[in-house]
């Protein structure tokens, strides 16, 4: 995991989910023509932290990246392979949404170098979709997903949301039920978080919808935990279960302090020593600038040794079965856990939410649900 990773964001949607608040807007085609020119200059002129830029993992998120045209794609890849030396067997991710593709698309993007898909089915309840502002169908979820295998995509996974506004115990496991009958290697399932600004957030204060019950998320995140475990899936991330082998190696580069790149409006990147940087958040102003000739970076950020330990751990706390190893920890970083957290770990530990197993920390099944309480203490 020492290699870094590369991440390319889209920022086009064909509608605005009701809860999402990442940098994305409605497809428009010119737009993305030239959005496309400036993401392929951006990568173009990129200088690393090291001479030989070596990566193996490829993430195209979103937004949804599949709104692209296979050969907006090929330019953005072949200036990716101009630029870095791309391992053999690397990951090449791309987000996609049911019902934005099609069978000869897909086809495409596998000769291309995609080799795993990620999409967001969120729900199998056409009522909870159209809630969302989704414009899909459970169907179009389903045909997607028989179709990525037809153009031969083995290593596919999706995401489900609970908590969702008026959803029952029973409507979420209805959506285990559909989700595990598929048989994908992989799914990320959340619960639902109400961001500020956001047109979910507006409707829950006006009183369209309740805010979301804690307990009753307790008791969807307690029941994808077991379901998931019966079915054969391993919870290698507080939210993330794959069949063995079928981890997202992209995504685990941010668990485990590895370095990524990323490249696109508001996308984020850190070296793995410290340095962070971000792009312009605004997808117009971030094409006006490429094409000024200036950088589209408009932050930086150090980070101290004090604030590299506290995320290895709040980070490395969240890959369940790994954990956060002390001894190496203290080797990396020069800080003692116990010594300087001593009282945070006594009381996680008499609250079930943490255990230490001789150096190895990690959080328990109840840690999991109440991780930012236990991040907190870290930070």
């Amino acid at each position: 995991m020492d290699r870094a990773g590369i991440y390319i964001h889209i920022p086009f949607c064909r509608a605005r989910c009701s809860y999402c608040d990442f940098a994305t807007g409605t497809y428009e085609g010119a737009l993305a023509e030239q959005y496309v020119f400036a993401l392929v200059r951006e990568v173009g002129v990129f200088v690393g932290p090291t001479e030989t830029l070596e990566v193996d993992t490829i993430f195209f998120g979103g937004g949804t990246p599949s709104l692209l045209s296979p050969a907006q794609l090929g330019r953005i890849l072949e200036a990716i392979r101009r630029r870095f030396r791309i391992t053999r067997g690397a990951e090449v991710t791309m987000e996609m949404n049911p019902g934005t593709v099609t069978p000869e698309g897909l086809r495409e993007f596998r000769r291309l170098g995609v080799n795993r898909a990620s999409f967001g089915a969120q729900t199998f309840d056409d009522r909870e979709l159209a809630r969302l502002g989704r414009t899909h169908t459970a169907g179009d979820a389903r045909c997607t997903f028989v179709d990525l295998h037809d153009a031969g995509f083995s290593n596919v996974s999706f995401d489900l949301i609970a908590g969702l506004p008026e959803q029952t115990l029973a409507a979420w496991s209805h959506n285990l039920d559909e989700a595990l009958a598929l048989r994908p290697v992989h799914l990320s399932l959340y619960l639902l978080e109400v961001h500020t600004g956001t047109p979910l957030a507006d409707q829950i204060k006006r009183g369209m919808w309740r805010e979301p019950d804690a307990d009753l998320a307790a008791e969807m995140y307690s029941l994808m935990v077991e379901r998931t475990r019966h079915a054969g899936y391993r919870q290698y991330e507080i939210s993330n279960f794959c069949r063995p082998g079928y981890e997202a190696r992209h995504n685990t580069k941010y668990w485990t302090g590895a370095p990524y790149y990323g490249f696109g409006c508001s996308s984020h990147s850190f070296d793995g020593t410290g340095a962070r940087w971000s792009n312009e958040r605004d997808t117009k102003r971030y094409v006006e600038m490429i094409e000024a000739g200036e950088s589209p970076i408009v932050e930086r950020v150090e980070l101290d040794a004090r604030a590299m330990s506290a995320e290895a751990i709040f980070l490395g706390l969240r890959l369940l079965e790994r954990g956060v190893n002390l001894a190496e920890h203290r080797a990396r970083f020069g800080a003692d856990v116990r010594q300087e957290h001593g009282d945070d770990l006594e009381r996680f530990t008499d609250a079930g939410l943490i255990e230490l197993r001789g150096d190895v920390l990690r959080l328990t099944q109840s840690g999991a649900l109440l991780s930012n309480e236990v991040f907190a203490a870290f930070v």
